[in-house]
Parts: C-alpha cells; structure tokens; sequence
C-alpha cells in the first residue's frame, strides 16, 4: 500500500499526539516536523524524522496537519494551501468558522488543493453528531456541555496575553448549553493581576461566557488535560413529540483531538479541491481500509 505522506506543522500537545496517531495509522507516513526552532533542541522522539523550520523544506508532503494555535490557522494554512499541500487544523473560534472557510476555500481550489478546517472533536466530531441528532428530530433544542476540563484553546488564548507566564482554562458546564470560565493564571514578574483579569474577559475567547481568573502560584500544579461533553437533544421527528437523544464521552482532549485531524487528513485526499467542515465529508472518508469492506462492517 502506498502510505498517505504527512508533515505535522507544530508540536506542542496536540502535534506530539497527531505524531503517534499518525504512526498508529496503516495507510500514513510522517516525513517531517515542523517547529519555529527547527531541529534545535530536537526531542529525542523525533530522532527518526526530518525536523524544518519551514514546510518548503520538505519534500512530497501530501497533507499538512496543522497543530498550531488557532489564531495561526489561517496563516500556516495559506502557505500549504499555495504550495498545494492539503491542510488539515482545529480552529475552535466557532463565531469565525464560516470566514476562515470561504477564506480558504478560494486559495485551495486556486491550488488544486484541500483543506479541512475545524476538524477538532468541537468543533469537529461533534459537529457531526449534532448535525445526525437534528436531522432525526428536525424540530428541537440541542443542548453541548463542554467539561468539567481543560480547553486547550482558551489556554493558549491566555498564555499570549501580556503578563502571562502560564495559563490554564477550565470549562465548567452550568447546563442548557451555559458554561463558566475557570481561568488560572501564573503571572510574569511584575505583572498586574487586574490588567491581565481585565483583558482575560474581554478576549473573544472569554467575552459571551462567565469568566473567573484567579493567580495562582503554578499552573503545572493544577494541569490536566481531560475534558469531556454531553449533546442532548429533545425535540419531533415528523408530527412526533418528546423524542430525546444523548451523546456523551470523557477524554484525553488533545489525543482525541489529534486523531480526528489525522482522520479529516486521510479524508481530504478523497475531496474534490476546495475548504470543508467535517459535516461536509462523509464518516466513511475518514477511515482506513477498503470502502466495501467497510460497509459490510459497519452498516
């Protein structure tokens, strides 16, 4: 079998996992890492694989998983996207989804290519069931409590606020879809806890949900990255009432993470050129092995 060619754009906690996910995958083949440092202070995991500073630098790159944060995603996307290197990213700012998506989606076809966008657990896998609950009661309420967890991007969103050495964002779920902010934050050396609190709630990130921030000596000592969420939906399938669906699931947020983009990667190279959420690509796209086989399996 020829192996899926992929380059891992980033590695922090999501490029570490995407790696592994990437080496568990019988149809793919990393060729290369890339990081802002290059091959300094390579990480003795990566002995095996070509470390670069740029994508450019490598070589055959079939699709690009890009494991950088969010507010980057654009950006890394387009120079992959002009060298005709598919893309794959889990941008999470769910008010910006369809921007980033007409945005890209004309630099992709300009370039024979594909990216995926927003293909994260959610948004991402969640987003799927989602779309399947409504279409099975297309009248109704749908409900997303995120947590109690970590939310990878909330935290990185903080982290590059000024003043801020470290950070960690818990999501809280009230219930009814409502979520509370739980923000921690290790703060630089002579760095004003108001200032930084201030700016905290106004980040888009922050600005629609109930935020609290608190210092706190370490924020190592407080990490842990499981998250979770429970989808619910009450609503009429036809002329029927009180139909009522749940999904739930408690997770390792950027390993899950990691392998849906490894997934959505394998998919985009059965997509007509162009920029697609994950509702757009059919499941069985994402799934190694032969289409029939699967089929047989599976429905």
């Amino acid at each position: 079998m020829e192996k899926i060619q992929v380059a891992i754009v980033g590695y922090g906690n999501i490029g570490q996992y995407a790696l592994q996910a990437v080496e568990a995958a019988p149809d793919m083949e990393c060729i290369g890492i890339v990081r802002r440092s290059g091959a300094e202070n390579k990480p003795a995991e990566l002995a095996q694989y070509p470390v670069v500073k740029s994508i450019k630098e490598l070589q055959g790159v079939q699709v690009a998983i890009l494991a950088t944060p969010t507010r980057k995603v654009e950006e890394y996307a387009k120079e992959c996207l002009a060298l005709g290197i598919n893309t794959v990213d889990s941008f999470d700012i769910h008010t910006q989804i369809v921007d980033l998506r007409r945005s890209l989606d004309a630099v992709a076809k300009a370039n024979n290519a594909v990216s995926v966008i927003s293909a994260g657990w959610d948004p991402g896998s969640d987003s799927i069931v989602r779309t399947l609950m409504q279409s099975l009661a297309p009248k109704g309420i749908t409900y997303t409590n995120f947590g109690p967890g970590r939310s990878m991007g909330h935290s990185v969103a903080v982290r590059a606020i000024d003043g801020v050495k470290d950070a960690l964002s818990m999501t809280i779920p009230v219930g009814t879809g409502i979520h509370r902010r739980m923000v921690y934050v290790e703060l630089e050396e002579g760095a004003d806890f108001d200032t930084v609190a201030k700016a905290i709630k106004a980040d888009p990130y922050f600005v629609n949900d109930e935020t609290h921030v608190q210092q706190v000596d370490s924020v190592d000592a407080l990490n842990d990255v499981g998250h979770g969420v429970n989808l619910v939906r009450k609503g009429v399938s036809g002329k029927t009432h009180n139909q009522l669906f749940e999904f739930d699931m408690k997770i390792n947020n950027p390993a899950l993470t990691a392998q849906v983009l490894v997934n959505v990667a394998r998919a985009s190279l059965k997509q007509q050129p162009g920029a697609y959420t994950m509702i757009e690509i059919p499941v069985i796209d994402m799934l190694p092995g032969d289409k029939e086989d699967l089929i047989r399996h599976l429905v």
